[in-house]
């Protein structure tokens, strides 16, 4: 949510700036922006709408200038308009900052500063801190030989003021080729080159610029010139920071032929559940292995409950988790939206381990609810597909996904990462108490099959495609499963939404008698995931209720099944796989039905309307 690119050196700032606002465009925005030093001023170009506006706006020949700040936003305070948009402008022009996040406390600045006679042309939030930072220079005495310092201590006194989350990139008129990057709650990565120097919301502007970065962490502000950069922390003074390897291939951040990037990740999924897996299965002791736990032996056969938490398609996930876990393991497992969480005080026992499921690390709510729980003094975990993140960080340890880029709005690689993780944890905590070695042994095998399910599975692109065709214009469409696949419905039905805007609800199929088959005619189709499995036969009689109502019925269902052949108006087939691993494989052809039905509807399937990829804002 909202995007962060800055630029110092000695090439022509636009350049990187434009092209490192086009690789945040997956986070989500509504307007965008630039400011570029050109001297003696700074040349601010914003627009309502897509990067291609900012970019015609700029021209053929855009504003020249080694220091730019460039900036997507996602409107929170104030409608989506040319003023609202970043950059800003503090006291006369001499500051210009991007801000991403939340500041709570900015109505009681807002009216402090209009008493002291600053003007405000926007209903942001943001624009409080450019004139904050502007009056705390004012207030803030020249240091002799040391004009950096000035600067950096106006912007120290300034944020010392806010409240809430933020990420900011700062430059200043009148003291050019420098630049402040601050951070709390909202995530913030420089890149390191060789004479330049760059900001970033996350690492995909820097791709193809440098591979070396630094993740900020919370109170933490950087100092960055041409000559090179520092980096401060609140309470500890100048801190040394850890330079990593950017090991993001530049192949990873764009389409490689495919139409849209969620088709491309959709693709993707034989080989990230490949990387998932890889290293993490131990045939000789029939278990898997979890470094990044952080837990021995010992201390994991003592836990007693698991919760896991997330928001969105990570809250599915965690549900997958749950009867993965308690059947495999035996441990009693709760699945908590993190936006609910975050807020409650529910009674957690001793010997509980904590999960925040995310594919950003930066998920606002997640972070909370970990923070919370890791307050109270229980263990906390993150499953997760970015090093580095703020969930990262703040957790006691974890387990990466390596999916590798998910630029796509609508999760879809992800997800099925995050359901093998959750079964290799299910293997590795059974392992530790009732699975034999055997079974553990079966399991392992079942796993490294998986990848050629979704690879086989994956040939259904054009059988659902003619179904696409054919459901297009439903207003409403029904996703309908029992035990591991009820997850599996509701993530169905949230990529319809998310990418289509068509309504859809997902149910256990069971509980369709139980109020939802009032919503059943016959234009109203009902999509029934139906393997073969120990509820088969149930989940085949609600299908001859629906049926019998007159609505449409699709099927997921393996192949050779005549007797769902002969119900369904449409059948999608699958593989068989284990019941434990049908979420993974029997989701897929449920986002492929989403994508083309999207397309079909002329939707903009990677950047759905008001959706961000990841929401860094409560």
């Amino acid at each position: 949510m909202c995007g962060i690119v800055g630029y110092v050196g000695s090439d022509n700032a636009c350049d990187f700036l434009i092209g490192g606002l086009r690789r945040l465009e997956y986070r989500g925005y509504d307007s965008a922006g630039v400011a570029i030093y050109g001297g003696s001023t700074f040349h601010i170009t914003r627009s309502v709408g897509r990067i291609d506006a900012l970019a015609m706006q700029l021209g053929a020949v855009p504003p020249n200038g080694t220091l730019g700040l460039g900036h997507t936003r996602w409107a929170t305070h104030g409608p989506a308009t040319i003023e609202n948009a970043h950059p800003h402008l503090g006291g006369d022009g001499e500051i210009v900052l991007v801000h991403n996040g939340v500041i709570e406390n900015f109505q009681t600045l807002k009216d402090e500063l209009i008493q002291k006679g600053y003007h405000f042309v926007s209903a942001t939030d943001s624009e409080v801190i450019a004139h904050l930072v502007a009056e705390s220079l004012k207030n803030t005495p020249e240091t002799v030989g040391q004009p950096n310092l000035r600067y950096l201590n106006a912007v120290q006194g300034a944020i010392s003021r806010l409240r809430g989350t933020y990420g900011l990139a700062i430059a200043f008129r009148d003291h050019p080729n420098f630049m402040i990057a601050a951070r709390f709650g909202s995530p913030l990565v420089l890149g390191v080159g060789k004479g330049e120097y760059f900001v970033a919301s996350d690492a995909s502007p820097l791709v193809g610029r440098t591979d070396r970065i630094v993740y900020l962490a919370d109170h933490q502000i950087a100092v960055l010139t041409p000559e090179g950069f520092s980096v401060l922390h609140r309470d500890q003074g100048k801190v040394r920071v850890n330079i990593r390897q950017l090991e993001t291939d530049s192949s990873e951040a764009t389409r490689e032929g495919f139409e849209h990037y969620m088709l491309k990740e959709i693709y993707e999924q034989p080989e990230s559940i490949r990387n998932a897996m890889r290293g993490r299965l131990d045939e000789e002791n029939a278990t898997a292995v979890f470094g990044g736990l952080n837990l021995t032996p010992q201390q994991s056969r003592m836990v007693e409950r698991i919760i896991l938490t997330g928001c969105g398609t990570s809250w599915h996930s965690g549900l997958v988790g749950e009867y993965l876990i308690e059947d495999l393991a035996r441990i009693p497992v709760s699945v908590e939206y993190a936006s609910e969480l975050r807020y409650r005080n529910p009674p957690i026992e001793n010997n509980t381990l904590v999960f925040g499921i995310t594919q950003s690390g930066e998920t606002a709510d997640t972070l909370a609810a970990l923070r919370e729980t890791k307050r109270k003094g229980h263990r906390t975990l993150a499953i997760c597909n970015v090093v580095g993140s703020s969930i990262a960080q703040a957790a006691d340890g974890g387990v990466y996904l390596y999916a590798g880029p998910e630029i796509g709005v609508a999760s879809t690689k992800a997800f099925t990462s995050q359901c093998c993780v959750l079964a290799m944890l299910g293997l590795y905590f059974g392992r530790l108490r009732h699975l034999s070695f055997e079974r553990g042994k079966q399991i392992i095998e079942e796993l490294r099959q998986l990848p050629n399910a979704i690879q086989q599975t994956l040939g259904c692109n054009e059988q659902v495609r003619d179904v696409a065709q054919k459901y297009q214009n439903a207003s409403t469409v029904l996703y309908l499963g029992r035990q591991f696949n009820f997850p599996t419905a509701l993530e169905g039905a949230l990529k319809l939404k998310e990418i289509s805007y068509i309504h859809a609800e997902g149910y256990p199929a069971a509980e369709m008698k139980h109020g939802p088959i009032a919503l059943v005619d016959k234009e109203t189709p009902s999509v029934f995931i139906i393997p073969r499995g120990t509820t088969y036969t149930k989940v085949m009689a609600n299908m001859e209720e629906v049926k019998a109502r007159g609505g449409p019925v699709i099927a997921l269902a393996n192949e050779d099944d005549p007797q769902v052949q002969a119900v369904a108006d449409d059948v999608i087939h699958v593989p068989q796989v284990p019941e434990f691993l049908q979420p993974i494989v029997n989701v897929v052809p449920l986002q492929l039905l989403a994508y083309h039905i999207a397309l079909l509807r002329g939707c903009d399937v990677d950047k759905p309307r008001n959706l961000a990829k990841s929401v860094t804002v409560e």
